[in-house]
């Protein structure tokens, strides 16, 4: 089956030398037309006069979620003692790892470095927490450092349990066909060249996602779109078969968006087989073993896609900021309230990013959303004051579903899309528009949030 026609001459042009597809002039004046209107949904922090305050604030993780709550708060409160804690000292724009993995970027898109992020005001502390005591209102890192606090944002993010899936070894990732997006910039160019080799030759190619939670549930799904296209333009796809094992009797928790993939997945001849969750690979052999209802399923492949389990990393999961009971439990997510991001035993801890156990949010763009709600509420109880603002799980995922082409799909905990442009873009088709704002217009936007202007 061949690719619909591209107007605007992007979608049939094949990315070189790790670069997007051509962009007319016309596509960078509408990129950064979706850049500035994305920055006018955004909160302008800092409008207001600051506050004066003496407050002890700790800040756990310095992702974006961290970033973002650290450059927020210098940016409204005065003479508060704000630390950060993360001992990486390289900063990951995590969303680009797809581009990456799909070879419209080179490895260096992702990376640049913690520090170009601090605000001034805000005091960084390279070392990780390694405990946290809520009941002591105090956190010790793996230097034996103990600090006390009034308030703490918990942004650890979260971890990538690789250990989950026998045979897996992430030094391999980019050999013998094995894939993984996930474990990093590097990890991600790795997974282009197994990409790249796999769709000049054809063969069998499995994707899927884990059973836990996970960030960008979107990415799978983009894979496996990204790749089907490759295989099309290189003229291997009909001697590929490409098999989508869903952990559960969807393709994603919005039931119109699952609709809408399992309607184009079976248009594009892409397989799907459901209640197939991976526990383990043979890397020399090329084979997947899934655990189903029916009993331990094995596939063999030219290629595979492999996504760990996501879980709370150890020091929030052993902590007692973890959900003690309910579906969040068993991966140590953080038990917050969904609405205010607030811990719902602790009265001074909030938890962002990743790590809150909520029902969506696991994205970049959520981090948007909810920081300014936990700061709203954390300044608030300073003030002692009564808060305005709430989050409604909005989420956000750019899926790409060809190359030049993607549905820009926005949810909220309800389940209701909430598109930010309606009448612009509309969020169930795939349109270049929105391959623009992922592959230009995000970036910056997301650089603005770090430094707490979005």
């Amino acid at each position: 089956m061949s690719n619909a026609t591209d107007t605007e001459g992007t979608a049939n042009r094949e990315p070189a030398n790790g670069r997007s597809p051509g962009l007319s002039r016309r596509h960078f004046l509408l990129a950064g037309l979706a850049g500035s209107l994305l920055l006018t949904q955004s909160h302008e922090a800092g409008a207001s006069e600051k506050f004066k305050t003496k407050a002890k604030i700790i800040i756990a993780g310095a992702g974006a979620a961290g970033l973002a709550a650290a450059s927020q708060l210098a940016n409204l409160l005065e003479g508060a003692d704000i630390k950060i804690f993360d001992a990486r000292k390289e900063h990951y724009y995590q969303p680009g790892f797809t581009l990456i993995a799909a070879g419209l970027k080179p490895a260096n898109y992702s990376v640049s470095t913690t520090e170009e992020y601090i605000p001034p005001g805000v005091q960084w502390i390279p070392e990780s927490i390694t405990q946290f005591d809520p009941e002591a209102n105090r956190v010790v890192t793996d230097k034996g450092q103990v600090a006390n606090y009034d308030f703490l944002i918990v942004a650890t993010g979260l971890k990538l349990d690789f250990d989950a899936i026998a045979g897996m070894d992430v030094q391999r990732i980019g050999k013998n066909g094995l894939g993984c997006p996930y474990a990093g910039p590097a990890a991600a160019f790795a997974t282009w060249q197994a990409i790249s080799e796999f769709t000049q030759k054809g063969g069998r190619g499995l994707f899927g996602r884990p059973k836990t939670e996970m960030k960008c549930a979107g990415a799978p799904l983009k894979h496996t779109f990204i790749t089907d296209d490759y295989l099309r333009r290189r003229g291997t796809r009909s001697k590929s078969e490409i098999i989508y094992t869903a952990h559960n009797k969807v393709l994603f928790s919005v039931p119109i968006v699952s609709e809408k993939v399992r309607m184009l997945y079976e248009d594009r001849s892409i397989k799907v087989r459901h209640d197939h969750v991976l526990v383990a690979i043979d890397p020399d052999k090329r084979r997947a073993v899934y655990s189903t209802p029916a009993g331990t399923s094995e596939i063999d492949y030219d290629y595979i896609n492999v996504i760990p389990p996501m879980r709370a990393p150890d020091p929030v999961r052993k902590s007692p900021l973890a959900w003690r009971e309910g579906g969040f439990a068993a991966d140590g997510w953080m038990e917050v309230d969904p609405a205010t991001l607030r811990h719902r035993r602790f009265a001074n801890v909030f938890g962002v990013g990743d790590v809150a156990g909520v029902p969506k949010g696991k994205t970049a763009a959520s981090v948007k959303w909810q920081v300014p709600v936990a700061i709203d509420h954390l300044i608030a109880t300073i003030k002692g004051e009564k808060p305005s603002l709430i989050y409604t799980g909005y989420t956000s995922c750019p899926l790409i579903t060809r190359l030049g082409r993607a549905m820009l799909v926005e949810f909220d905990y309800k389940d209701n899309l909430v598109p930010s442009f309606p009448g612009l873009i509309a969020p169930l088709e795939e349109l270049w528009i929105s391959w623009v704002m992922k592959t230009i217009a995000l970036k910056p936007t997301y650089v603005a949030m770090l430094r707490g202007k979005a």
